[in-house]
């Protein structure tokens, strides 16, 4: 984590976004995500509101059918259950047609949101990525999501039918009869303190939630990564018990949670039952004295408990909304971080390059005020081999991550070919470059594939072609399904060697101007270096090449070596030039060359 502040993992994992916090705000840019579909909507309001009349007119004609067909003996009783049976059809279709528009909507509000995070992650710069951990965000991602897949699938349906439901009850029972709606509605204003109450506390619960899950999911990613360092140095105990940690953490604050939901429900009943014995008391006395029928009456209780059932569905609902909310928080806190920087309108192309590179008073910090690179001056010619070399943090990495403008200078410019980088699209750039890492990145999928990722397009022949040139083609072939051979994540069986093998034909095959060699032989066994060493031979061939040494030995022919220390240049000059001088690189040299072995030596020498 270059350059990034220290701090746990679990801070780390609970960074968040001020900009995201407010509740409210986070509400109305989850209602806007639904604009684009605007008729749809329109047509499930329609299905919504005619729900909600079914609902409200049922009671209605129980209670008419009560006082006129019961009580007086008129005719038609049958009609009338037939009249309700009807109503509470139509209110069954209008919940199904409710469901499917809501499931098709918020399915495809899923899907963009999901695609525009993952369109935001590659844009992202990487100093981004080197302060956070990649669990943290996978759970943005995936679990944050997944909570909105929850709230949308099932609560939405739920909300506006029990929302617009209650307005309808509210509207009946007005009509039918005012004295008795309003002493009914005395336990409103309660109901109204109750859920504010409730909801303070709840939203501070799930937030905590929502930050504790990420923790853990990035401790879970972290540990199974790092399970063979964790079991190489015995700390397996340790991880343990430090997951154990917050997984408690993460339970806790779900206990408490739905500790804090779970009391609302009964709240809310408490209420209904008071409601209840209200309209019984009041009803029952303007009943005796002949100013309610028993058809009304009934037809009260029965909007009283249908008045409450929407409120004990919406308490349902609640953890969901409130998870929802605290998981929107997450996800909208990654969309509104600034993405990697934008070419200008002014960006040219750059032209097809021969590789020279001119660093002029180049200063980077990944952090304000804590330089890692200070007053570079450094000239590359194109097709020079070019060797970086020092101490760890000396910032070789950092020096090489600013040609392809994985960072950009903080001070001072970068030049290829007399055009400054800053000048030019990133794609045009990165296009001519070629990067091959320490650690290789196989992505799941063929041999074939990964070989064709630095260039889509590539035939059969071409794979060969470039497999051969970096001696991995014998390799390849004795693999039962050869180039069609499926990987697993990470390269799956494969070595590190052949694994870098891979890599090296990937670059191979985009057939780069400028190649940058990130220790790539750092971890591979000789026999396997002597493979990549003749390849370099044919790779480095008129190609301008900057390599970040581990091995002394495998630069010994670059044309100019270049020794860091403490992010500045303390020495040039080619191999003979640098012992001879007696200086950093001498001693570089003297002290890995008499280590009785590399495992002694490799620590002096890491990546920067």
């Amino acid at each position: 984590m270059r350059g990034g502040p220290p701090g746990s993992l679990a801070s780390m994992a609970q960074v968040s976004d001020e900009r995201a916090k407010n509740r409210s705000a986070s509400l109305r840019r989850l209602t806007t995500e639904f604009a684009p579909y605007g008729p749809k909507l329109v047509l499930l309001f329609f299905f919504v509101i005619l729900g909600a009349v079914t609902q409200a007119g049922g009671p209605w004609l129980v209670g008419r059918a009560i006082d006129e067909n019961i009580i007086k003996g008129d005719p038609g009783l049958t009609t009338r259950m037939l009249e309700l049976l009807g109503i509470y059809l139509i209110g069954t279709l209008m919940s199904r047609q409710q469901t499917m528009l809501v499931g098709d909507v918020s399915q495809r509000v899923l899907s963009d949101l999901r695609e525009r995070l993952f369109k935001q992650l590659q844009r992202l710069p990487l100093a981004y990525f080197d302060k956070r951990p990649i669990g943290d965000l996978m759970s943005r991602l995936l679990n944050d999501v997944d909570t909105l897949n929850q709230l949308f699938s099932q609560g939405i349906t739920q909300l506006l039918g029990s929302l617009f439901g209650l307005t309808g009850i509210l509207i009946a029972m007005l009509v039918l009869n005012v004295p008795l709606a309003l002493v009914s509605f005395l336990v409103i204003p309660v109901m109204l303190l109750t859920t504010a109450f409730f909801a303070a506390r709840a939203r501070a619960a799930f937030r905590k939630t929502r930050e504790t899950v990420g923790d853990v999911t990035a401790d879970i990613q972290e540990e199974i990564v790092g399970v063979r360092e964790a079991q190489a140095f015995n700390r397996t105990n340790e991880n343990i018990s430090r997951f154990r940690t917050r997984n408690a953490a993460n339970r806790d604050a779900n206990v408490s949670a739905v500790g804090i939901t779970s009391a609302f429900s009964p709240s809310i009943e408490l209420l209904a039952t008071l409601a209840t014995a209200l309209v019984i008391g009041y009803g029952g006395y303007l009943t005796l004295n002949n100013q309610l029928s028993v058809g009304l009456l009934t037809a009260f209780l029965l909007y009283v408990q249908q008045f409450f059932r929407p409120i004990q569905l919406l308490s349902s609902i609640y953890t969901q909304a409130q998870s929802a909310l605290a998981g929107a928080e997450r996800i909208y806190a990654i969309l509104d971080e600034t993405p990697e920087t934008q070419d200008s309108a002014s960006s040219q192309v750059l032209p097809t390059i021969t590789g020279r590179i001119q660093f002029s008073g180049v200063g980077f910090a990944y952090n304000a005020g804590r330089n890692v690179l200070s007053e570079i001056d450094l000239s590359i010619e194109a097709g020079q081999t070019v060797a970086l070399v020092g101490s760890t943090g000396a910032g070789k990495t950092t020096l090489a991550s600013l040609i392809p403008r994985f960072y950009d200078a903080t001070t001072g410019s970068l030049k290829i070919d007399g055009i400054d980088v800053r000048d030019v699209t990133r794609h045009s750039l990165r296009s001519q470059i070629a990067f091959v890492l320490q650690e290789p990145f196989l992505f799941s999928g063929s041999i074939g594939d990964n070989i064709r990722y630095g260039k889509l397009d590539a035939s059969q022949i071409q794979l060969e072609e470039a497999a051969s040139a970096v001696n991995a083609l014998e390799f390849i072939k004795a693999l039962p399904q050869g180039f069609d051979t499926v990987l697993g994540e990470g390269g799956g069986t494969l070595s590190q060697g052949q694994r870098q093998l891979i890599s090296f034909a990937r670059a191979v095959i985009a057939n780069p101007r400028i190649l940058i060699l990130d220790e790539a032989t750092a971890n591979v066994d000789t026999r396997t270096e002597a493979l990549i060493q003749r390849a370099l031979e044919t790779l480095l061939q008129g190609r301008t090449s900057v390599v970040i040494a581990h091995r002394l030995s495998t630069i010994e022919r670059a044309d100019k070596i270049v020794v860091l220390e403490a992010g500045r240049i303390v020495e040039r000059g080619t191999h003979a030039e640098l012992l001879a001088a007696n200086g950093r690189y001498a001693e570089l040299h003297r002290r890995q060359f008499r280590a009785p072995t590399p495992a002694v030596v490799a620590p002096a020498m890491a990546r920067a």
